[in-house]
Parts: C-alpha cells; structure tokens; sequence
C-alpha cells in the first residue's frame, strides 16, 4: 500500500465542466433549439464525483439554462450543496443574436464589448430565473479574456473566473505568459496580476513532461507556427515522450499523461489541481481526441483512475472552484500576515 505523501496543507483539486449543447465541432456553430440532451447524464455523473467526494462546478451556458429538461436534471443537483452553477457564454447561442458566427466571432473576446455586455446580462438573468441561483464564477466559451470581458464580469458581480489556459495560444486568442497558478489579475491586462481585489482567476492545469514548463512551451509554440510547422516535430515529440504537452483533461489526456502531470506541478509546489472537461464528452460523440465509445464510462473511469491514484499518495481537499478560490485568498492571506 502506497503511504500518503505528507504536506503541510492539503493540495485542493476542482473538477470544472463546461456544461453545454452538443454538435460536431467541426460544424456550423448551433443557435436556437440547440441540442442539450447530454444533459441527462449530468445526475449519473454527479452520484460517481460524489463517490469520490469530488464537488463539481458546472459551468452552464444559455443552451442549458433554457431548456426545460435540462433544467430538471441539474436543479436539483443546484440546490444539494455538493456542486456549483457558475456560468458559461457561447456566444452563438446566447441571446441576443447579432451578425452570424464563425470561428471568429465564436470567441468572445473577439466581439464588441456592447454585445459581450448584452449577452451576458442575458445569461446571468436567465440561470438566475432557471435555478434560483446568481452564478458568481465564470468561463468564457473558446478560452480567453481580456480587459473588457474581465471588466463586465465585475460590472456583474463575478467572483471568480476561469477563462485563462496556460500555454496555449492560436489566432484567435492568446493566454502565453499568464501564471499558471490563480492570481489576482489586472482588470487591464487579465494575463498580469495586481493587487486588485474585486475578481479572482482559477486556471485550469497544463503543462508538460520536462521539468521547465516556460521552455517547453517556447519550443513547443515554435513548432505550431512557420516556418517549422512542417517539421510535424510536435507530434514526433509527443510519441516519442520528448516532449509531450499534458493537460488535465479526461479528452485529451490519458490517466497515466494526467497522473503524470498531477505529480509533475505537485513536485513544483503547486497548491491546486484544476480538471476540466466538456459535458458533451458524456455522450458518444466524435469530439472526444481520445474516446467516442461508450464515452460516459470512458470519462468517468479516467477521472477515478486520477483521483484514486492521487489520494493514495497525497493529501487531497475537492472544491467546488469558488470554494478554492476562498481558500487560495485565505492562504495567501495568512503567509502575508505571517511575513509582516
């Protein structure tokens, strides 16, 4: 029996689930009468996260939140204390509607800041009016933020965000150079911390299989762009185990690459784990990188492997990611007064 690894404070974990309409991602982006049956897989998985004393957030979109029996599956599930209904913006369906989306108008940084606004102020009445509850974390649709999005959640009332993905970028939106772990982050430049205090962000965990993240991620960055794109040296890397980029994802990571990277950042002193997945990936569909059959249980027994595997060997608090998020502050609070 594998004996637990001793720390002073217990590493938290959170599990975030971009909760959603289906569709092929390769398609037209849906809008009206989108599809949300996933959703009905929603209380199964709940019972398994509770078995492992897991505590999702439930990032929920305007799909979700307005249709009915999507609304019965999770408002129940709101109401028990053991998960969180932070909100979710797709801008394509999320009233109200405006030109037609693309690929780049999908991502919401890349709009006008009066229909970001709208948009939002859409989303937010219509979870308040579905589950009686004012959402209070929140995840761009696509990834990434920036000064007028980070500025309206405040305007809002959000708490915590969790649009920010380390080491990633592509034409659309930029997150290289953010800190990998949560910070404070500057309402002008959502990438750099301050010392604001209205708006925490809560990344989800990347990284890679060498011990310097930064220049992985250079090299890494370098070969996704000309003119050594078509050296396709990343995907030699990655089967070779050179250099493999991990994310603690259940769709794009395998258990052993996602336990790998758990005990890579832990090794680093990283304080918390950050999960995230779709909840489309609940259902059999051509969007999962690693599995499309039988997806419910493909996901759920890779998200056991992890967490059992880590519990064996640390010490683990789940939260919910506005519980994390207090409990980060109230960390960083009590090292500051233990400075002074």
């Amino acid at each position: 029996m594998t004996s637990k690894v001793n720390t002073t404070e217990p590493i938290l974990f959170v599990l975030s689930i971009d909760t959603e309409e289906e569709w092929e991602w390769g398609e037209a982006f849906p809008q009206q009468n989108a599809n949300v049956s996933n959703i009905n897989s929603i209380p199964a998985f709940q019972k398994i996260c509770e078995g492992l004393n897991l505590r999702p957030t439930y990032f929920v979109d305007y799909a979700v939140a307005d249709n009915a029996q999507a609304i019965e599956k999770i408002l129940p599930l709101a109401h028990q204390g053991n998960c969180e209904i932070g909100a979710h913006l797709h801008p394509w369906c999320n009233p109200p509607y405006f030109d037609p989306v693309g690929e780049f108008e999908s991502h919401v940084i890349n709009l006008p800041k009066d229909q970001v606004s709208q948009k939002l102020d859409t989303l937010v009445k219509k979870i308040e009016h579905s589950f009686s509850i004012k959402p209070k974390s929140f995840r761009t649709g696509r990834w990434g933020i920036d000064k007028k999005v980070m500025n309206l959640l405040v305007e809002q009332g959000f708490n915590v965000d969790s649009s920010v993905y380390p080491f990633y970028e592509n034409e659309y939106f930029n997150c290289n150079g953010s800190p990998p772990l949560p910070y404070w982050p500057d309402l002008n430049n959502p990438l750099k911390k301050s010392s604001q205090n209205k708006i925490y962000e809560l990344p989800v965990t990347v990284g890679f299989n060498r011990n310097n993240f930064e220049l992985a991620n250079k090299i890494h960055t370098a070969f996704t762009k000309p003119p050594l794109r078509w050296t396709r040296f990343n995907g030699i890397a990655w089967h070779t185990n050179i250099l493999r980029k991990n994310y603690l994802c259940p769709e794009l990571s395998t258990p052993s690459d996602m336990i790998s990277l758990c005990k890579s950042v832990i090794n680093k002193g990283y304080p918390i784990l950050h999960m995230y997945m779709h909840s489309s990936s609940l259902v059999d569909n051509k969007n999962s990188l690693l599995g499309n059959k039988d997806a419910f249980t493909f996901i759920t027994n890779a998200i056991k492997t992890v967490i059992n595997e880590l519990s064996s060997q640390y010490n683990i608090e789940f939260c919910t990611i506005s519980e994390a998020a207090k409990k980060m502050q109230a960390r960083a609070s009590h090292k500051g007064s233990a400075i002074k």
